[in-house]
């Protein structure tokens, strides 16, 4: 398994670390346009290995694509972070030209690989790899759901006051802050609704703490948050490259799911071998579903402004 990681600030680099501890992968290419910078992440990181106990190799390039053949995941976190009081859809101009000349030449020495895009604004950017490209819609995925969940059990845990393997929680829709839409009355302790130990305000209160937690990050340090996009990206990673057909939300191109036509938004899909190997559809209350197609119109907007 080779895996490659287009970008190798704080974010990308934190990719390959966690790729690397899970020891799955037997190597793993970090790439940057800025000299020397994959190449010292990469020598740092592998001055961990036999304190961290791995044997993935990884190896860091100055832009020379030709390193990244053969791979069987890339993943693009390649463009501008956020600063504080930025949305994400304000980095489109700079990082749509990016994604898009990245892409292109990802696929060229890797025709056969899975695309994890990280980017933002995520779920345009992942709609642009799928109009821009000639692969097919179940090998791009956008990786948003899956850190937005996290953040989610996270905030319910810390409502909870219980340990986060308790609980369970699911994040859909776009990856922005007002896109995102908690699944608070699907999330669970102990396969027990949490509604059952938290009142409505409370409930409330991690909704909306979920929905602004990148800029809640973004504003106490002072750029976009780099170890739990890591962690997740590894998660997606290591249920394709061990076919694992581990659910996960992530953005995917949508063909009717759920109502919705010609986007790429966050919805649960079972990751394997393949990328995407199946939307799944769960059933979801009125609310829910008036959120979902907001969110969705939110995203179409964010694509309209792409040059596609």
């Amino acid at each position: 398994m080779k895996v490659t990681v287009v970008g190798a600030g704080a974010v990308g680099a934190s990719c390959a670390e966690y790729i690397a501890m899970k020891n799955f992968a037997a190597e793993v290419v970090l790439l940057d346009i800025k000299e020397g910078f994959a190449e010292g992440k990469a020598m740092d990181l592998m001055q961990t290995a036999s304190l961290n106990g791995f044997d993935t190799k990884i190896t860091g390039s100055t832009n020379d694509y030709s390193k990244t053949a053969e791979s069987d995941v890339v993943v693009i976190t390649s463009g501008i972070p956020r600063k504080p009081g930025m949305t994400r859809e304000e980095l489109i101009g700079i990082n749509a030209g990016i994604v898009k000349s990245v892409s292109s030449s990802l696929i060229e020495h890797s025709p056969n690989a899975v695309v994890i895009v990280v980017s933002n604004p995520m779920d345009t950017m992942t709609y642009l790899v799928h109009k821009t490209t000639s692969l097919p819609k179940h090998k791009i995925i956008g990786m948003g759901g899956a850190l937005d969940s996290a953040r989610f059990k996270y905030r319910l845990a810390e409502a909870l006051e219980a340990p986060i393997s308790d609980v369970d929680g699911m994040v859909i829709g776009g990856h922005s802050d007002k896109g995102m839409v908690p699944l608070i009355h699907h999330a669970t302790r102990n396969s027990v609704k949490v509604s059952e130990f938290l009142d409505s305000d409370k409930m409330d209160y991690v909704v909306q703490e979920t929905k602004v937690g990148g800029a809640t990050l973004t504003g106490l340090l002072g750029t976009s948050a780099w170890y739990a996009p890591g962690a997740a990206v590894s998660g997606l990673v290591q249920a394709i490259a061990n076919d694992q057909k581990k659910m996960f939300p992530c953005s995917a191109l949508l063909e009717g799911e759920y109502g919705l036509n010609d986007l790429c938004i966050g919805v649960p899909v079972i990751l394997g071998k393949n990328g995407i190997e199946k939307i799944v559809e769960i059933k979801l209350n009125d609310t829910e579903k008036e959120k979902l197609h907001e969110s969705a119109e939110g995203v179409k907007k964010t694509n309209g402004l792409l040059d596609v």
